[in-house]
């Protein structure tokens, strides 16, 4: 199967995601499919309909858009970002945004056998919160190149 129709339908499918819609993994990942971000690590359709249930447990109205893809015959590279609210917004902010990338291989049909979730939930999520934020932020300025040599 052509990956970029894959990855058409997939992108589609993740764009529109609703917890009404999670059941669709089904239409796009393979049995036995291998998922992994930051936090989770899990193998075969219903662990990964779980990860993706989960999420609208923990966030408030997620909503990803794909911004870049690289497709080839041995699968694709997407960037995104997920847009959401925390529990914690502001007026100011109400909505906040992580970015990341999903790199992806599919199977002879075109449903995904591996998904790799990168991205930094130190600077994306961590140094968002009071305590732990500020300590990221130190150590960031810490181990920081100097601005000049």
């Amino acid at each position: 199967m052509d990956n970029r129709r894959a990855v058409d339908a997939l992108v589609d499918f993740y764009e529109n995601l609703r917890p009404e819609t999670v059941a669709g993994i089904d239409d796009h990942y393979a049995v036995d499919a291998v998922f992994k971000d930051p936090f989770n690590e899990v193998c075969g359709r219903p662990a990964i309909r779980r990860v993706f249930a989960h999420l609208f447990t923990q966030v408030g109205e997620p909503r990803f858009v794909v911004v870049d893809r690289v497709v080839d015959e041995r699968g694709a590279l997407l960037i995104w970002e997920m847009y959401y609210r925390s529990s914690t917004k502001t007026p100011r902010n109400p909505t906040e945004v992580i970015r990341g990338a999903s790199h992806l291989r599919f199977d002879a049909e075109g449903r995904v056998t591996w998904h790799r979730d990168y991205w930094d939930a130190a600077e994306e999520l961590y140094a968002r919160l009071p305590v732990i934020g500020w300590l990221m932020r130190a150590l960031r300025r810490a181990l920081a190149a100097p601005e000049r040599a």
